[in-house]
């Protein structure tokens, strides 16, 4: 893979997009409030997020595929989000993005705000309706880590030209391998122990912050 100046890894949830993608799931199967009050609980870090997530995601079984359409039709980008990813690749970076959600919404939003790389969870199916497990290894607060720092090797950049922007507990372990972690629209926990806090929900605040 071509080298680049820098890297930029966002959560996908509450951060690239105001949505929490399992919620709008959820919200098919008649579950959306116990999963929304489920997923609040993780991001804060009070419960372990894989047996959350696989928690979570049981809850969504028999949910039909086709959903997937409407999920998506509810995606709302966060503002700046586009203009943030503009300017990155303008000064030659590269913007990416490592979530605890889904493939099958990511796969669709991710190229559209021009995300260059990505990865998330894959839903299992059977017959056209969500089995209720994830497919595979689950995208924790290691494996997000992990995603950072083998997309910066691949690329040539520094751990120091790294930028991580998350707003939950899943999020704290490459915002601290990162050069800089950036707290955004965060829980307090994360607030906390950000190098720097963004509270304006406008993900152009991030531009002054660029290499």
């Amino acid at each position: 893979m071509p080298d680049a100046r820098f890297l930029v890894v966002f959560d996908a949830d509450s951060t690239l997009i105001r949505n929490e993608v399992i919620e709008l799931i959820a919200d098919e199967a008649g579950r959306g409030a116990e999963v929304a009050a489920a997923t609040e609980a993780a991001m804060r870090g009070e419960v372990d997020f894989a047996t959350s997530l696989r928690s979570r995601v049981h809850a969504l079984r028999g949910v039909p595929v086709s959903a997937f359409a409407r999920v998506l039709a509810r995606i709302e980008p966060t503002p700046g989000v586009r203009e943030l990813i503009a300017e990155i690749h303008r000064r030659g970076g590269i913007a990416s993005v490592v979530s605890g959600g889904f493939h099958e919404i990511l796969d669709t939003v991710a190229p559209d705000l021009g995300v260059d790389v990505w990865r998330a969870n894959r839903l299992t199916v059977d017959e056209g309706v969500l089995s209720g497990s994830v497919d595979g290894p689950i995208v924790d607060a290691a494996a997000k880590a992990d995603a950072l720092r083998q997309w910066a090797a691949e690329r040539g950049i520094p751990r120091h030209r790294t930028i991580a922007v998350g707003d939950g507990a899943n999020d704290l372990h490459m915002m601290a391998d990162a050069g800089l972690g950036l707290a955004f629209n965060a829980k307090p926990t994360v607030r906390a122990r950000a190098d720097l806090v963004i509270d304006r929900v406008d993900l152009r605040e991030v531009i002054p912050l660029l290499p």
